[in-house]
């Protein structure tokens, strides 16, 4: 293939689009109430770049091992590499030149961040190569992966992360892998027994892996209740009672996360899902609206 025609084909090489779930290297300071602070903004900024490269250097590895899987899947056979509208060995000299890139500007973050962004980007390494197949652990691993982007926000931006957002950040997000892999079961459609191409998953499996994901998430809301009624919010809100108008924010907005799910239209990354869903951006805006009034 020309190069004039490939290069078109870039972005969704690099999955740009797949960077929004990067702004959750945003949370610490928005959960401290330091979004106003420029050097945090800074600091903030230049980790989710280096990140952003990072992480697509990990899609391209995870794209060439997952070739073979790809073809067989009825939209993921639509990527680049898979579909050959990008020839292989471009990802390949792609890895080498995003690494540098990356590793350069966390450099600029300092040693810490540069440390956090070590371990993700081996554990992204290891679930493309292996865990991805493990029945339960692939999905404890994208949890992880969210939670990481905290802790790398954290340490690029100095605040600290609450053990209050840690253990939310774990429930949530593991009911949000649970959703994604729920959904690609319906998609798939195979008769029972049968094992999803490149995953460790059957579709006999779907109800037990929605009962576990649902649970998941209904726990994420009772941890933030008991965030609520901790001595630490007054640390950060003044009428933290008001806090409670989330609770059933939270809970609809998941609700509609697990049905959208069980019906197999849940075809993107639950975030990025959510970065285009009108639902999301009144649920979103609702909260805020909420934590204003309770600040």
């Amino acid at each position: 293939m020309k190069p004039h025609l490939w290069l078109f084909q870039l972005p969704k090489v690099l999955r740009i689009h797949q960077w929004v779930k990067n702004a959750l290297l945003f949370v610490p300071a928005l959960t401290a109430h330091r979004l106003a602070d420029l050097l945090v903004w800074q600091k903030s900024g230049l980790a989710f770049l280096s990140f952003s490269l990072i992480a697509s250097t990990v899609y391209i590895i995870n794209d060439l091992i997952d070739i073979k899987s790809d073809r067989l899947h009825p939209r993921k056979k639509n990527r680049p590499f898979a579909s050959n509208s990008v020839p292989p060995v471009v990802g390949v000299g792609l890895i080498p030149v995003l690494l540098l890139m990356g590793v350069g500007l966390a450099l600029g973050v300092g040693t810490e961040f540069l440390f956090v962004l070590g371990i993700y980007f081996f554990i992204t390494f290891l679930y493309s190569l292996y865990v991805k197949r493990l029945l339960l652990w692939d999905v404890i691993f994208l949890a992880s992966l969210y939670t990481i982007r905290i802790f790398a926000g954290s340490a690029a931006s100095g605040i600290p992360v609450s053990k209050w957002l840690l253990v939310f950040s774990l429930f949530i997000f593991l009911s949000l892998a649970l959703a994604k892999r729920v959904s690609e079961l319906k998609v798939h459609q195979k008769k029972e027994g049968q094992v999803i191409p490149g995953r460790g998953y059957q579709s006999i499996d779907e109800e037990s892996l929605s009962n576990l994901g649902a649970a998941s998430g209904y726990l994420s809301v009772l941890v933030f209740t008991f965030y609520i009624t901790s001595p630490e919010v007054t640390d950060f809100y003044k009428e933290p009672e008001v806090l409670w108008f989330i609770c059933p924010l939270i809970l609809y907005w998941i609700s509609r996360i697990w049905i959208i799910s069980n019906r197999g239209q849940l075809h993107d990354d639950p975030i990025v899902f959510a970065i285009k869903d009108k639902v999301s951006y009144l649920v979103l805006l609702l909260t805020v609206t909420v934590i204003a009034m309770a600040t």
